[in-house]
């Protein structure tokens, strides 16, 4: 079963759909602590958006920036350990908008119009990050939005 992301509100047919399995792998992160990050990719012939890659917790930072495409689009999120000036041991949930300034025009726009409506259905994000160089969310960056 997939969530229709409709276009405006009002028709549910239009627009990119969310499969199950995307919102179910997202609570495995965000709840369970199954994985550390999770891609997603629009599945055009689908018209949803699926699981591309997950990452293990032992993964690092550098190993979830590695995962995302050079030259396309896609969705993330990205489960940021880290340890405040207090001692206290936290973790803040990323929404990762990467759109390539490699990418095919057609791409950027498809990810562009779904982005939203996509968000919207991933409860408990802390921050969203959009990036079209790797050097708009290298890990400092993260670091400085989540203290």
């Amino acid at each position: 079963m997939a969530f229709r992301l409709g276009v405006g509100g009002g028709n549910t047919s239009s627009g990119m759909g969310v499969a199950e399995h995307s919102i179910n792998t997202f609570l495995e992160l965000q709840r369970k602590k199954v994985h550390r990050y999770v891609v997603f990719k629009i599945d055009e012939k689908k018209k949803e958006v699926v699981v591309e890659k997950t990452g293990g917790r032992a993964e690092s930072y550098d190993d979830f920036t590695a995962s995302l495409p050079e030259n396309d689009c896609r969705y993330a999120v990205y489960d940021f350990d880290f340890v405040t000036s207090e001692n206290c041991q936290k973790s803040k949930i990323f929404f990762i908008a990467w759109s390539s300034s490699a990418a095919r025009i057609r791409s950027k726009m498809l990810y562009a119009t779904s982005k939203d409506r996509f968000r919207r259905e991933l409860q408990g994000i802390h921050y969203e990050i959009q990036a079209t160089d790797p050097t708009e969310m290298d890990l400092e960056v993260i670091r400085d939005r989540a203290n």
